[in-house]
């Protein structure tokens, strides 16, 4: 697929927002553990990549109780759904100089279209030493998804099936689509939220 940036200015997927709030104390210690001036700009998005994919789980999987939206509240709670998963990469990125913007997909929210839709939220990372954006989708591993690193050949959570009508959105956004960020800013009932209340178009 071909993504399209929203802006043409690299340095406009470095600018620090409410949600992505890298200068947040959390984010800085959590930072300073996770990276060291040797590593490598690929060393970095891997491990901030993991560390998301891994370490902070996704609200649905784990019958979470707290809908978080903050890159810091996500790392404090180590939970959140894919729009809150989603700030707290970009934020651990953005605090390296990597820049990372924001992509989703329409998928349907169950197994069939007649159940409906939601959009769901990834990463995109500009990796300066391939010269190329490569999107990362750090929702969190189960069964039937397994989302990894990689630069060559695209490997996230969920595959597209646009007879279903299904589709990617080919945007890179530099801060988090309104959409969802309403969505977690209007509800505190986190399992409601997901069955009910996700968007379903961008």
């Amino acid at each position: 697929m071909d993504m399209i940036c929203e802006s043409d200015k690299l340095d406009d997927y470095l600018l620090e927002c409410n949600e992505v709030n890298y200068s947040h104390p959390l984010i800085r210690e959590k930072a300073d553990e996770l990276f060291n001036p040797s590593q490598t700009e690929m060393e970095k998005v891997q491990i901030a990549f993991e560390f998301v994919r891994d370490e902070v789980f996704h609200s649905a999987d784990i019958q979470g109780k707290h809908v978080t939206c903050y890159a810091s509240e996500v790392l404090a709670y180590k939970e959140g759904i894919c729009y809150a998963k989603s700030n707290l990469l970009a934020a651990l990125l953005r605090s390296q100089g990597i820049p990372a913007g924001f992509c989703y997909q329409r998928l349907m929210l169950f197994d069939t279209p007649e159940k409906g839709y939601c959009i769901h939220a990834l990463n995109a990372v500009f990796l300066k030493s391939v010269n190329k954006w490569v999107r990362l989708d750090a929702r969190g591993n189960k069964e039937g998804i397994n989302a990894q690193f990689s630069i060559h050949e695209e490997k996230l959570a969920f595959s597209i099936n646009e007879a279903c009508d299904e589709k990617d959105y080919p945007v890179i956004y530099v801060q988090p689509h309104p959409k969802t960020l309403a969505v977690l800013q209007s509800h505190t009932n986190v399992r409601e939220m997901y069955t009910y209340h996700l968007p379903d178009n961008l």
